[in-house]
């Protein structure tokens, strides 16, 4: 059991619900940010003292019960539950099995996706197993890294050149997100211990990692838009769709842009030229 981990998780997700979130009245002079203590009590069913205790850091391990209680009253995500479950000590339900095989489902549909679509495989882990030739040439070949530096989450906060890849003004969206994905992998991934090895290089290493990870925030996202920049195009606007292996050990990610768009013609201009230099 982490007691100050879980203590500030608690804190938290507790002050970003508001009493209308949960079914509760909220009164014209309320002073506090987010839910009181005892509101959050009183909706998992518990002493307000028992609660207030496990925020001070003094409480006892809650049992698998209590812990499913607190997730239900803080209307906490999936991924929250379980870095909530591992944060009291107990197992989160298995979602994620380790492979560096790519599943061959994932590899039928990349292999038959169009030469126009850039696609790529990942873990959970946030390894990069596979691209198709467009990605390669979209974002550069991400499965030449080796060590803590396979994962995504190790070099977002550690190579600069990792950057070069999204606009400066979506660095802080992406840190977050990559911070936020790996809180996932330590309490519920496929590889914890290779998760914790990477938690402790970027705290003792970057203090922009240590200021996004005390944000406390828990989620696997990957399908979103998002703006790449091409060192020879320059911005390209695409979406991300994802397909999820069975067990969610691994994701293809599939970036498309939209039909008539100057991003969609710069995709199909680099389908064409693949990694040769662009003439200015």
């Amino acid at each position: 059991m982490d007691r100050k981990e879980l203590a500030e998780f608690l804190r938290r997700r507790r002050e970003t619900l508001r009493p209308r979130d949960v079914g509760l009245v909220e009164g014209p002079r309320r002073r506090t940010q987010g839910l009181r203590r005892e509101e959050v009590a009183q909706l998992a069913g518990m002493s307000t003292d028992y609660y207030a205790r496990l925020e001070q850091q003094r409480g006892p391990q809650p049992s698998v019960q209590i812990a499913t209680a607190l997730a239900r009253a803080l209307r906490l995500t999936p991924d929250e539950r379980d870095h909530l479950f591992g944060l009291v000590g107990h197992n989160a339900p298995v979602r994620f099995q380790r492979s560096d095989h790519v599943s061959p489902a994932l590899m039928r549909v990349l292999e038959r996706l169009n030469d126009d679509t850039p696609a790529l495989v990942l873990t959970d882990m946030a390894d990069t197993l596979a691209m198709n030739p467009l990605a390669t040439a979209l974002l550069g070949d991400q499965t030449r890294h080796t060590g803590l530096a396979r994962s995504a989450y190790y070099r977002w906060f550690t190579d600069p050149a990792e950057r070069l890849v999204y606009p400066e003004e979506d660095h802080e969206r992406h840190g977050r997100a990559q911070a936020a994905r790996l809180r996932v992998a330590l309490t519920a991934g496929s590889d914890v211990s290779r998760a914790t090895r990477i938690l402790a290089e970027l705290q003792e290493h970057s203090p922009e990692f240590v200021r996004v990870w005390d944000l406390q925030e828990v989620a696997q996202r990957y399908g979103d838009s998002k703006t790449i920049v091409h060192p020879d195009l320059g911005r390209i606007e695409v979406d991300a769709q994802v397909l999820f292996t069975e067990n969610r050990a691994q994701t293809l990610v599939v970036l498309t842009a939209r039909p008539g768009t100057e991003s969609h013609g710069k995709l199909e201009l680099l389908s064409v030229i693949g990694h040769q230099q662009l003439t200015h």
